[in-house]
């Protein structure tokens, strides 16, 4: 006989935490490459300043850096609502309200436009495989396909958290979704 007192989670509420998950972990790993940023950044100043040197590869990784934290971190800021949005409605709404509006806005819009974006880029990204694209300035980084892969990266990274949104609205909407201090437990669980 289990001790365990909570009751046995729904499957839709364990594909939502898994998803959760997904998002969670790479916006805290891609978070460090803020740190990583800064810290270049602050290299290239002072080697610029200080010495009057500079190298293009060092400023254009400046450049890959931000796009990777902004493109593979949009999930997460998804995930913990901080994008930006008109919330003066939403605001007031109950939680079922809530829930239907989360719900088929990841339906009808957020998956259908990650989907869109995916599909429109891939052969632009797949083009600059193929080339294996680099940096049209002398001295540059010759990785642009791999930056260009963060579009691919980003989309089905919201895609998984789309669907997490969704799931999260159906099952708040079925009653399957447990309470807030179980929810916290998701994390240790998977």
């Amino acid at each position: 006989m289990s001790t365990d007192a909570r009751p046995p989670r729904h499957p839709v509420v364990r594909v939502i935490g898994w998803c959760e998950q997904v998002s969670e972990w790479t916006g805290r790993v891609v978070s460090w490459l803020t740190l990583l940023m800064v810290l270049v950044t602050f290299a290239i100043v002072v080697l610029r300043y200080g010495f009057n040197l500079g190298w293009i590869g060092m400023q254009e990784s400046v450049t890959y850096l931000h796009a990777m934290v902004f493109m593979i971190g949009a999930a997460y800021t998804l995930k913990h609502d901080g994008h930006v949005r008109v919330d003066i409605f939403y605001r007031d709404m109950s939680e079922r309200k809530r829930a239907w509006v989360d719900m088929l806005g990841a339906i009808f819009l957020l998956l259908p436009v990650c989907i869109f974006i995916a599909w429109t880029s891939w052969d632009y990204v797949a083009e600059s495989w193929r080339l294996r694209e680099s940096s049209p300035d002398a001295g540059g980084l010759p990785w642009v396909y791999i930056l260009k892969t963060n579009i691919l990266i980003m989309c089905a990274l919201f895609i998984v958290q789309g669907i997490a949104q969704a799931l999260h609205g159906l099952a708040t909407l079925a009653g399957w979704h447990p309470p807030p201090e179980v929810d916290a437990g998701l994390e240790q669980e998977l």
